[in-house]
């Protein structure tokens, strides 16, 4: 009986988690489908658009390596110490995803623009511009994307057994032997989750990316531009071929990362 209504709730489940595929593979099938094959290969054969896709899966990349060098202490010390104000640190952390992406933008310019505190710094000691360069861009995407590295990786950490790090400790291993040897390796798959989260939350910003560099393009600046160029039809083939190599890139990671599409969850 009590396998019965296993199996139940596993048809439920799978029920409400299909209609939730659904839900994210209709508009992009419905997409793909309407494309027509000739504007598509001619946007393909676009270097601009080569570019620009070049541009937000290489910047995202970038974008995501940084958070990780930064974020991976940061989540660290979120997840191990305890001291006044955590919480208003872990609120700092989580405030990007609330802001709108067109106000970042501008609060970015008001710092990184020519005359903002630190784009006038980098532009007189180092010759470093932020507006109108892929500095720009990647300041822009790590702005918005920073949180969902800093979460994940957090949580990696929090799932790991404090007295694995303690033993450690007992046998001699000093602080900066445990993380490296311990903790880090037992949460590499939250670090790597929070990795690829941030390269995908990176790839598709808009807002702040455009008001802090229009040029280069990034793809969903492209998109953008395409449509107030052209047209609904060669704009969209631009965001089926950003949604292939998105595609690509989330099964090259699974397969790197978990050895294989569907042995995620190995016990």
């Amino acid at each position: 009986m009590r396998f019965k209504k296993t199996n139940l709730m596993y048809y439920v489940f799978s029920l409400m988690g299909g209609l939730l595929i659904l839900f994210i593979l209709l508009p992009l099938a419905r997409s793909i489908l309407a494309q027509s094959p000739a504007i598509l290969i001619e946007e393909a054969g676009d270097k601009s658009v080569q570019e620009a896709i070049f541009n937000s899966i290489s910047l995202a990349a970038v974008t995501a390596t940084i958070a990780a060098l930064f974020g991976v202490p940061l989540a660290y010390i979120l997840a191990r110490a305890r001291f006044f104000g955590k919480s208003l640190v872990e609120s700092i952390v989580d405030l990007p995803l609330a802001i709108p992406h067109t106000v970042a933008g501008i609060l970015l310019l008001f710092v990184f623009g020519r005359y903002g505190m630190v784009g006038a710094l980098f532009e007189r000691f180092f010759s470093l511009r932020f507006v109108g360069t892929k500095l720009g861009i990647v300041v822009a995407m790590l702005f918005v994307s920073l949180p969902f590295m800093v979460n994940s990786a957090r949580e990696g950490f929090e799932s790991v057994d404090v007295r694995m790090e303690q033993v450690a400790r007992t046998l001699g291993a000093t602080p900066s032997e445990v993380f490296r040897r311990v903790s880090l390796p037992l949460a590499i798959r939250g670090v790597l989750t929070g990795w690829v989260l941030t390269w995908a939350r990176a790839i598709s910003e808009f807002g702040a990316v455009i008001i802090l560099a229009y040029y280069p393009m990034t793809a969903p600046v492209k998109v953008y531009d395409v449509y107030s160029q052209l047209d609904l039809k060669h704009s969209s083939a631009v965001s089926v071929l950003l949604l292939v190599f998105c595609l690509i890139g989330f099964v090259v990671f699974r397969l790197l990362a978990y050895g294989g599409m569907g042995m995620g969850n190995k016990k």
